[in-house]
């Protein structure tokens, strides 16, 4: 079977399963990427717990930066990384009020233009937010590609060209999150439970992986 013949199927049967968005919660291009910055080493649910209450006050660029970075890490401590987080969700808004007259930028360029906001992150808030075509590749993504042999490299942007090549423009974003969810729930890291994997047909590692 041809690469984008597999990467295809696995799409498909994915698609029957697991959902096409992120379990981020957000309502604006502003929150997504706030909640995208602190999510990296943290749950998505932790995430939502604490973005439910820094929203009611600061959903805003504008608002955000009335926090100085002391109290905005009082908001965001149990997100893991809260010094460096808070540095990057400050200097952000900052550029997106400077740059940007305080809309988040709606092309890659310039998201990634943003202090503290790397290509992943820029291709979530591109892919989500503004419906661009994009293949965030985080940890799970990394991992999966790798696995199921649709990928074989040992940084993240090389897996992120290699998907590129080989899924279709279109579907992108939406195999971005079934990678995701596919990681997250049977391909985990330590224990990859292959026996009720739904595509573990497909996997090059498949019963391999202790």
């Amino acid at each position: 079977m041809m690469k984008k013949e597999k990467a295809a199927l696995i799409v498909e049967t994915l698609a029957e399963i697991f959902a096409d968005k992120p379990a981020l919660k957000f309502r604006t291009p502003y929150e997504l990427l706030i909640a995208v910055i602190l999510s990296a080493q943290c749950t998505d649910e932790r995430v939502n717990k604490v973005t439910k209450v820094l929203f009611e006050k600061y959903d805003t660029p504008e608002k955000m930066l009335t926090l100085s970075q002391k109290e905005l890490e009082k908001y965001i401590f149990s997100c893991g990384f809260y010094r460096m987080k808070a540095e990057h969700i400050l200097s952000a808004s900052a550029d997106i009020i400077n740059k940007f007259g305080g809309q988040v930028p709606d092309n890659l360029e310039d998201l990634q233009s943003l202090s503290g906001v790397g290509r992943k992150t820029a291709n979530v808030v591109y892919s989500v937010a503004f419906h661009g075509n994009a293949i965030a590749v985080d940890t799970h993504v990394f991992r999966v590609s790798n696995r199921l042999g649709l990928a074989s490299a040992k940084d993240v942007l090389n897996v992120e060209k290699q998907l590129m090549a080989i899924i279709d423009e279109k579907d992108w974003s939406r195999s971005h999150h079934y990678l995701i969810y596919l990681g997250r729930s049977y391909c985990k890291s330590q224990s990859p439970n292959c026996k009720e994997c739904p595509v573990s047909a497909l996997c090059e590692k498949n019963f391999k992986v202790k």
